[in-house]
C-alpha cells in the first residue's frame, strides 16, 4: 500500500485530459480509440509517477516540514530512497515501452513531457512564474498525445483553454502556498520567493477574467461552429462560470487551494458542475440535430 501511495494515483485524474481530444472531436464513442488512449493513459501515468517519484526524493528533507506533504513515503521515512529509485527506474522503462509501441510519437509527446518536468524537478521550479508555465505547459502536452494517439486533431481553443485553466489551478496552489508562509514562518518551496498574497490575488482574477471570455470565444467562433455544427455552445459557459467560481470560493472562503485534484475528488458542487457541464455540451454536441434548445 505504502509503495501505491509512492506512484500518487490520486494525480492520474490529471492524466484525464488525455481523453478530450475524443470528446470534442466526437470521437468518444469509438471504442477503438478510447482503447488505444486508455493504453496511452496508463503509459503516460508510468512517466508521471517517476515524475513525482524524483520530485518527493529530491525535496524529501523540505517536504518533512510541510503539514501534509511530511506523509509522504519518503519523507516519513516509510519508502527508503534506494527502493523508491527502483521503482522509478522500472516505470520510466515500462512507460516508455509502451508508448512507442501505441505510437512513436507518442513517446516522443511523452519524452518532451518528462524531459520538461524533469527539469522541473531538478531546479525550475524554484523560478517563480516560471514554475507555474511548465505545471500548464504538462497538461497542454497531456492533450497533445491524447491527440497523437487518437489521429484527431486539436483546435488552437482547446490549447488554449487548457492552458488558461492550468494556470489558473497553478496559482490558486501557490497562493496556497503562501498562506502556509505566512502561518508557518517556512517557505515551503524556492519560488514562493517570488509571490504574495496580492500578487497571486490579481493573477487570478486576470486569468479567471480570460478563462471565461477565451470560452466564451471558442464556442461562438465560426471554425467551432463549423467543425461542430452546433451554434448554441455558449449555452455551456454558465457551468464553467460557475465551476470557475466555486473554486475561488474555495480559495478566498474556505482557504483550502492546496491540491486541485483533492478538490475534483472531494467538492461535490465541483463534481456537479463538470458532469452538468459534459451532459449539456453532448447534447449539443451529439444531438444538435435534435431542437431543444431552439
Amino acid at each position: 500500500m505504502v509503495y501505491l501511495k509512492l506512484l500518487r494515483p490520486k494525480d492520474w485524474a490529471k492524466n484525464l485530459f488525455l481523453f478530450l481530444p475524443l470528446f470534442f472531436g466526437r470521437e468518444i464513442f469509438n471504442l477503438e480509440k478510447m482503447f488505444h488512449v486508455a493504453l496511452g493513459f496508463i503509459a503516460f501515468s508510468c512517466i508521471a509517477s517517476s515524475i513525482y517519484i524524483i520530485n518527493d526524493y529530491k525535496d524529501r528533507e523540505d517536504d518533512r516540514k510541510h503539514p501534509v506533504k511530511c506523509k509522504r513515503p519518503l519523507a516519513s521515512g516509510a519508502v527508503s530512497p534506494a527502493a523508491a529509485l527502483v521503482v522509478c527506474g522500472a516505470l520510466i522503462v515500462a512507460g516508455f515501452a509502451l508508448s512507442w509501441w501505441i505510437r512513436d510519437k507518442f513517446a516522443i509527446v511523452l519524452a518532451i513531457y518528462f524531459l520538461i518536468n524533469l527539469s522541473y524537478s531538478l531546479g525550475l521550479k524554484a523560478i517563480s512564474i516560471l514554475d507555474i508555465m511548465i505545471l500548464a505547459a504538462g497538461f497542454v502536452l497531456r492533450i497533445k498525445a491524447g491527440s497523437v494517439i487518437s489521429y484527431v486533431p486539436l483546435s488552437e481553443w482547446i490549447i488554449i483553454m487548457v492552458f488558461l485553466l492550468a494556470v489558473f489551478m497553478a496559482i490558486g496552489k501557490r497562493r496556497d502556498d503562501v498562506l502556509l508562509k505566512i502561518s508557518s514562518g517556512t517557505d515551503m518551496r524556492k519560488s514562493i520567493k517570488g509571490y504574495n498574497l496580492e500578487f497571486l490575488n490579481v493573477l487570478l482574477s486576470f486569468v479567471c477574467a480570460v478563462i471565461v471570455v477565451a470560452y466564451l470565444m471558442y464556442t461562438m467562433s465560426p471554425v467551432t461552429i463549423a467543425n461542430t455544427g452546433s451554434s448554441r455552445l455558449y449555452y455551456t459557459c454558465i457551468f464553467v462560470l460557475a465551476g470557475i467560481m466555486r473554486y475561488l470560493q474555495i480559495i478566498y472562503i474556505s482557504s483550502d487551494s492546496g491540491s486541485p485534484t483533492k478538490i475534483l475528488y472531494k467538492d461535490r458542487f465541483i463534481q456537479i458542475t463538470l458532469i452538468l457541464w459534459g451532459i449539456s455540451y453532448i447534447l449539443l454536441l451529439y444531438l444538435k440535430d435534435v431542437h431543444i434548445f431552439s
